[in-house]
């Protein structure tokens, strides 16, 4: 299993501390060091679609100019974007063996996925 997302945002350290505060060992995979795999990002984007992923409320995005946020009307235009600025996931993302779990965080549903 592995948790996605980027150390310093609060969303994800609230998650981190959840996982940890329940023994539950997930690998963290660091978008800022690491970037994301363009496969990977297909995969989440069959599963839950662009508008989804796309962190449209968080400072990456709003600090792009209008323009690139008008470009940005499908999955692929979603997955360059991905790529070029990865802290425009939403996040964090939760995976098991290519499947994603959630997106973002919430106790009561990480408690059902972990069946605590």
């Amino acid at each position: 299993m592995k948790l996605y997302g980027i150390p310093n945002c609060n969303t994800v350290k609230k998650a981190r501390d959840w996982l940890a505060g329940h023994d539950i060992n997930v690998e963290f995979h660091d978008f800022k060091k690491y970037g994301v795999d363009a496969a990977i990002a297909q995969n989440w984007l069959k599963q839950t679609g662009w508008v989804k992923l796309v962190n449209r409320s968080g400072l990456t995005w709003r600090g792009l100019p209008d323009e690139r946020k008008q470009q940005v009307c499908d999955d692929a235009t979603a997955l360059a974007l991905m790529q070029e600025k990865p802290s425009v996931i939403k996040r964090p993302l939760l995976e098991k063996n290519g499947k994603l779990l959630h997106v973002g965080f919430d106790e009561a549903v990480y408690s059902r996925i972990f069946k605590l």
